[in-house]
């Protein structure tokens, strides 16, 4: 064996001082980023001191995910530590909103069982661009509201309102978009929702239409969220009550409509979607709550009928007029 310094290393030591394998050590050095400071007289590799220390930085590069070309780079003094950990920053960045989509996506599908084809979907909805995300909203907003004969300002309020996925989105900010893409995608959906906004939005020169107060003033959801909560029937005497005091004289005709519009449409659920998407608070959903005010409103209806028909002697049935 060749007479070697005792202040130099062979490949094999290094990888004994290191904890290295000897052929990751082979690599680096084949590539440059441990070149060997000497040769034996047999053209074996030799180390020194600072190679052990060049070995430990080029781990920890490498542990940090800085490819072997920017390794070199900053070894060779071409580029620095900082500059390469800032463009790495910006990848791990990417990668990251990359996996939280990607989790969110996962996660949706495990929920619903979903098939392929709906997880290829769903998939392509995620990674939209920003650009991509808004024109589906522009679009969904032109067709649900875009020609409705609305107060100015109020269709003004309407056409700023933004539903935005932050570039950082959290799991649940990315499945809340997926959602809600896939339901003002929906054909249906926007009949539905369309009809919901002509039933509850004023003409110009108009008073507002009636029963519009059960989607727009919160404090009605919580009157009948109270009366729930003990229990009353919404066929019950107490109900009736409790719409007399909601109502008032109030023509409730077009409230029933509005109201049933709206459970139809869905727009709780729209609604709740839209301040995930924007990482809102938002109050809980008052779809059950909605339905027994639309139950207790029928029951209603139909006590005032035959009321009427009681007390019109003479006639025959229920006053059509």
């Amino acid at each position: 064996m060749d007479h070697e310094s005792p202040d130099l290393l062979t490949i094999g030591r290094l990888a004994h001082r290191t904890g290295l394998p000897v052929r990751t050590l082979r690599f680096w050095s084949d590539e440059g980023a441990v070149p060997p400071v000497a040769r034996s007289a047999s053209g074996y590799r030799l180390y020194d001191a600072g190679s052990v220390a060049r070995v430990e930085l080029v781990r920890t590069l490498r542990e940090l995910g800085f490819g072997l070309d920017d390794v070199c780079r900053v070894l060779s003094g071409r580029t620095t530590v900082a500059e390469v950990a800032d463009a790495h920053v910006a990848a791990l960045d990417a990668q990251i909103r990359s996996l939280k989509v990607s989790r969110a996506v996962l996660s949706t599908v495990a929920t619903r069982g979903s098939t392929a084809e709906e997880t290829a979907l769903m998939n392509r909805l995620a990674r939209l661009s920003a650009a991509e995300r808004k024109q589906i909203v522009d679009e969904f907003k032109e067709e649900v509201f875009g020609d409705l004969d609305i107060e100015p300002c109020l269709r003004d309020r309407l056409h700023t309102l933004s539903v935005e996925l932050p570039d950082d989105p959290t799991p649940d900010q990315a499945d809340a978009w997926i959602e809600l893409a896939e339901l003002v995608l929906d054909p249906g959906f926007r009949v539905r929702f369309r009809t919901w906004m002509q039933l509850n939005t004023p003409a110009p020169g108009r008073h507002r239409p009636s029963g519009a107060s059960i989607w727009w003033a919160r404090q009605i959801v919580q009157t009948v969220a109270e009366i729930r909560k003990r229990g009353v029937a919404p066929e019950g005497p107490e109900a009736a009550e409790a719409v007399c005091e909601l109502f008032g004289d109030a023509e409730r005709t077009g409230a029933l409509r509005s109201l049933e519009a709206g459970i139809e449409a869905g727009v709780e659920h729209y609604r709740r979607l839209v301040a995930r998407v924007r990482g809102q608070e938002s109050s809980p959903d008052a779809t059950e709550d909605l339905e027994w005010l639309a139950r207790a409103l029928h029951a209603a209806d139909r006590a005032s009928g035959r009321a009427r028909v009681r007390t019109e002697p003479g006639v025959g049935g229920p006053n059509m007029q």
